[in-house]
């Protein structure tokens, strides 16, 4: 991996014992703490263009989830545990601990917002602010599934089936598969929004077979264990409490299937929102944007 663009310069690489193993992370910046976790297809790398812009007023401090990017992949299970949000935020706060940050605030897209507000749930004294990028809960997805947001998110029943069928398909053209995934969830169409060194991060792991299935895993999970702990939210009637910020593109993912903002508003009591200028890569169709967007809401009193 040493051949791969180190984009953030002057950052520290961070190695972070957790009972689901080594977290790796990049830390830069000055001042509060902020975690930023990324999502499917990619790795930490997503957030090359926005963490310069936030570095000025936070110690930034950006992962890879569990299985992802230079994280170590926990050995799974049947019921697929170690790759449960809930799982996942445990291994976070653990890392968090590590580096000294019991309260922080946290922004995650696609599969780390799902990270996120799972952690904002699960351990709710830990967080200052939350903001999540374009993705409605779990639980929302799989309920209100039909004909046309089926097509747009196959992914979510393709990386869902048992083993090894996703993982099989997938290995004999990776590079084919997330260049023709990730172009059909930009706004353009295309990957001309994603930088080439960033690209080739995301390449290499979708190369590797075992973190394919550490994806995978990922989503079977959702398919099953998470939905149902968002299923017991929603019956027991908890609630995000902290303040929260929902942006979504505006050709993004989210908007597909819902009004958003309206959305999380039946899943927390103090939340606001609004679309970016983009598809599901919001951080890198429009940086400047959503950097923007990020700033504002968590330097907020």
């Amino acid at each position: 991996m040493s051949d791969l663009a180190d984009l953030f310069p002057g950052y520290a690489s961070e190695w972070i014992n957790t009972r689901a193993g080594r977290i790796f992370a990049r830390v830069g910046g000055k001042g509060p703490p902020l975690l930023l976790l990324h999502g499917f297809s990619e790795t930490h790398v997503m957030w090359h263009r926005v963490a310069p812009q936030l570095a000025d007023s936070f110690t930034v401090i950006i992962a890879d989830l569990p299985g992802y990017g230079w994280s170590d992949m926990p050995r799974s299970d049947a019921e697929h545990t170690p790759y449960t949000k809930r799982a996942m935020a445990q291994a976070i706060v653990e890392a968090m601990e590590q580096l000294g940050h019991v309260h922080f605030a946290l922004a995650g897209h696609d599969r780390g917002g799902r990270v996120s507000y799972r952690l904002a749930l699960d351990h709710p004294g830990r967080l200052s602010r939350l903001a999540v990028l374009d993705i409605l809960p779990t639980w929302d997805y799989w309920a209100n599934m039909n004909r046309l947001y089926a097509l747009k998110v196959y992914h979510w029943a393709f990386l869902a089936q048992p083993y090894p069928l996703p993982e099989t398909l997938i290995s004999g053209n990776p590079d084919f598969f997330l260049r023709q995934k990730m172009a059909s969830q930009t706004k353009s169409k295309d990957l001309s929004a994603i930088d080439p060194r960033a690209l080739e991060h995301y390449l290499t792991a979708f190369r590797d077979p075992s973190r394919v299935h550490a994806m995978c895993e990922d989503y079977r999970a959702g398919a099953y264990a998470d939905f149902e702990h968002d299923k017991a939210d929603r019956e027991a009637g908890r609630k995000i409490a902290v303040p929260m910020l929902a942006l979504w593109g505006d050709a993004g993912v989210a908007q597909a299937a819902a009004t958003p903002l309206d959305t999380w508003k039946t899943w927390a009591t103090d939340v606001t929102g609004r679309p970016i200028n983009s598809g599901h890569f919001l951080c890198e169709e429009d940086a400047d944007g959503t950097a923007a967007a990020l700033k504002d809401f968590f330097a907020a009193p």
